[in-house]
């Protein structure tokens, strides 16, 4: 089954891309890999939710924005080459907003890694790294950047 079909099937509608904050591409190509960039929660040009994961913001709701992040992510990399060229999701970055003592940046980034298992199945299993961080552009409680295999 296509990405395109799966998305149609769970219901999910991929959002406009995000603009850039800065100097930067929501994605680039690079021989059959595409790199997004970091995807923060934003809807509609707006972030959702600010703040720290552990303090203002609960970690189920850090991992609901992660999600958001991933289909952020999705839409970048659909504008450039079209989501059905996806082959393969290589390797998801997640940085966490972490107030202090907070460790479970694995289980918040888990909304995206299972988010590309939903909608690549197999081919959505992928390296990953989920890092707890200070701070995040605009307060944003999360961010993911992911590489993906393309046709």
């Amino acid at each position: 089954m296509s990405a395109s079909a799966r998305l149609t099937e769970l219901g999910i509608k991929l959002p406009d891309v995000v603009q850039p904050l800065a100097a930067y591409v929501p994605a680039v190509r690079t021989g059959n890999l595409v790199y997004t960039a970091g995807q923060l929660p934003m809807v509609a040009g707006s972030l959702i939710q600010a703040g720290k994961v552990g303090a203002e913001v609960a970690p189920e709701d850090g991992k609901a924005l992660a999600r958001v992040c991933a289909l952020n992510a999705l839409a970048a990399v659909h504008s450039l080459v079209g989501i059905d060229s996806v082959t393969r999701v290589v390797k998801v970055v997640g940085f966490v907003a972490s107030a202090t003592g907070f460790n479970g940046q694995p289980g918040v980034i888990n909304g995206a890694s299972e988010l590309f298992g939903e909608v690549f199945g197999d081919a959505g299993a992928h390296a990953r790294s989920a890092v707890g961080v200070s701070e995040l552009p605009l307060d944003a409680p999360v961010e993911v950047e992911v590489i993906f295999e393309v046709a």
